[in-house]
């Protein structure tokens, strides 16, 4: 492991500062608004103006990156997502800061396919999965950093949209200074939604649920936190806790995943983060302690949603299209993230702060009511399956190239499926009407359940 670290610390500095940047923009933001009394609407218009951004830089940065190469597309993203950042303290206009938000989160969708590109290209087979988890472990802890800023500094004036500015200009430096040779050019991976939303329509649903709820986690529980009645350095602590519960779910979530029905596992955590949310759903003020441990319970549960969707899709489509898969589980995850904050900053204008927690608890029950275990058959079940589980950055913080880290893909599978042009969408294979995960609605559904362990 010592060796990974040295080998790829560069990269990993550059994800740290990257995301230590993130995290502390999209809380300072919300904090901001929540002093000057904007009500939470602008704040999840903000935080889905980042993730159209994110859904956009997909598209975009594979066009720029064909165009000036790795190195120069990351450095003129990084000085564009930094400008961008210094432009929400030069203007007050909050249209403006929507298109802000929509420029720094296309800028780093591109500096994260630069990165997960080069960390493929310098892996070995065999050391695939540590350098997964490095990935994983960067991310996380930079989102956590990011937060506990707020602690050491809790005002919020213009140095803390500097020091996001600061982060942007260091995750550029081990990039520029590189002395190794560019990665192979990317191309698009085909989409193929007609094929996904037949093949896994269940892990598609919790994706998209797993989008809507994180996605107005990070955009308005700051603001949440904010209207409790917590400090800016309480609020900074609580976002850290309840992200670096994200962080510390994830090697249990795995033991659990390897050993038990993913689709029942997944059911069962949506009903956890159901029950869990309840108290905050339905007390307009709570206890700063019951605050801090049931943000904590729920924070557990939330963030194994789509890593548990993505090693079950996983385990029902062939090595060949994993990274079309994963392209298709980010971009319905971005549209989820998108809309949430939204919806959920509108319920919080018109029924108060409780209503993001009461946000998460129906969204976790049509979860429950949407997957089925017993409606999932084992029709395309890969060999092997179910696939070991891998612990998967957040979703803010990847790109579909992330596919190409997953040891559960083959390497040459990934290498030609990536450098393959892509002139048209394929079509997609005829299914029969019982596919993998379809819930086609009879109560007498094959026996044979998905995911379960032999």
């Amino acid at each position: 492991m010592r060796q990974i670290w040295k080998s790829f610390r560069a990269l990993y500095f550059a994800s740290l500062m990257m995301l230590i940047g993130s995290g502390l923009l999209s809380t300072y933001l919300a904090l901001r608004l929540a002093a000057d009394h904007v009500d939470g609407l602008w704040v999840g218009a903000l935080m889905a103006a980042n993730y159209f951004g994110l859904v956009l830089g997909g598209k975009i940065g594979h066009r720029l990156i064909a165009r000036v190469g790795h190195i120069r597309a990351y450095s003129a993203c990084a000085g564009i997502v930094g400008a961008a950042v210094l432009g929400h303290g030069l203007v007050d206009w909050l249209p403006a800061w929507l298109v802000l938000r929509t420029v720094v989160g296309l800028g780093m969708m591109c500096q994260y396919m630069v990165i997960e590109s080069w960390l493929n290209e310098q892996a070995d087979a065999s050391q695939r999965g540590m350098v997964f988890s490095g990935y994983m472990i960067a991310s996380y802890l930079g989102l956590v950093l990011g937060q506990l800023i707020l602690v050491m500094h809790p005002g919020l004036g213009l140095e803390l949209l500097m020091l996001v500015a600061l982060c942007f200009a260091l995750c550029l430096v081990p990039v520029a200074l590189t002395r190794r040779i560019h990665p192979a050019p990317l191309h698009p991976a085909p989409m193929e939604p007609r094929f996904f939303i037949k093949r896994v329509p269940q892990s598609l649903s919790t994706v998209l649920g797993a989008g809507l709820i994180i996605g107005s986690f990070y955009g308005l529980a700051p603001l949440y936190a904010s209207q409790q009645g917590l400090t800016t350095e309480q609020v900074g602590l609580f976002m850290g806790t309840c992200i670096f519960a994200g962080l510390l779910v994830q090697w249990p979530l795995g033991w659990l995943s390897d050993r038990y029905d993913r689709a029942l596992l997944i059911r069962c955590f949506a009903g956890f983060l159901a029950l869990a949310a309840l108290p905050l759903a339905i007390l307009p003020q709570v206890p700063l302690e019951i605050l801090f441990v049931v943000g904590f319970l729920c924070s557990l549960v939330q963030f194994c949603l789509y890593p548990l969707a993505v090693a079950f899709s996983n385990d029902h489509v062939e090595g060949e299209r994993r990274v079309s898969l994963t392209a298709m589980l980010l971009v319905t995850y971005g549209v989820g993230a998108s809309v949430g904050p939204l919806l959920a900053g509108v319920l919080m204008k018109l029924f108060g702060s409780q209503s993001l927690y009461a946000f998460f608890t129906f969204f976790a029950l049509v979860l429950v009511w949407r997957i089925r275990p017993k409606a999932v058959t084992n029709l395309h079940q890969v060999d092997d399956a179910p696939l070991h589980h891998v612990a998967m950055p957040d979703s803010m913080s990847s790109s579909p190239l992330v596919a190409a880290l997953d040891p559960r893909v083959d390497e040459q599978v990934v290498q030609e499926q990536m450098q393959a042009t892509v002139a048209t969408e394929p079509v997609p294979d005829p299914e029969p009407e019982s596919a993998v995960e379809t819930d086609t609605g009879n109560d007498n559904p094959a026996p044979d359940i998905s995911g379960a362990k032999p």
